[in-house]
């Protein structure tokens, strides 16, 4: 994507626009992935990561340094976005299979001030309007349901251990 595309405008979030005003949002490129991985695995060790049983660090790890996944992001089909104060990444959210949303971190530094609530905001739009999609999952760590929650989310299952991870499924009905 050119950079007039890489730029994406911020929903409307009154309340945090003025903070939010000073942060990037856009799509990632090639130069950003191992930037974002840092980034990525630096929260989940500062947070959830804490709770995981040394299967669950392993297996998250090994999800987020796999090739294929790289290789899906180089092509286009494990989609990015990023949020930056200046040059940092404060945050990354990654959706695959058209509307599964993968990852969402945002850097503990900067939590609480509506970056992760405003990358789910812009994936919703992209996957409603440019792709056409009706709903947004996600597999929540149980100490994310509440902010999931918030953002419209709804449990759909009961929850799940995937090698040592535990999520919850819930689903976001995209509407326009």
């Amino acid at each position: 994507m050119g950079d007039e595309q890489d730029q994406l405008s911020k929903p409307g979030l009154p309340e945090k626009q003025e903070r939010l005003a000073r942060y990037e949002f856009r799509w990632a490129r090639e130069e950003d992935w191992r930037g974002a991985v840092t980034m990525i695995w630096k929260s989940f060790m500062e947070s959830e990561g804490k709770e995981y049983s040394r299967e669950g660090v392993k297996s998250f790890f090994e999800f987020i340094t796999d090739d294929d996944i790289y290789k899906a992001f180089l092509v286009g089909s494990y989609q990015m976005l990023l949020a930056l104060d200046g040059t940092r990444i404060i945050g990354a959210a990654t959706v695959r299979n058209r509307n599964r949303l993968s990852l969402l971190f945002v850097d503990g530094e900067y939590q609480r001030q509506g970056v992760g609530q405003t990358l789910v905001e812009l994936f919703c739009g992209y996957l409603r309007d440019e792709l056409g999609e009706r709903e947004l999952v996600v597999k929540a760590a149980p100490p994310a349901v509440g902010f999931y929650q918030k953002l419209g989310f709804a449990v759909t299952d009961a929850q799940q251990d995937y090698a040592g991870i535990r999520v919850i499924p819930m689903e976001r009905r995209l509407e326009k």
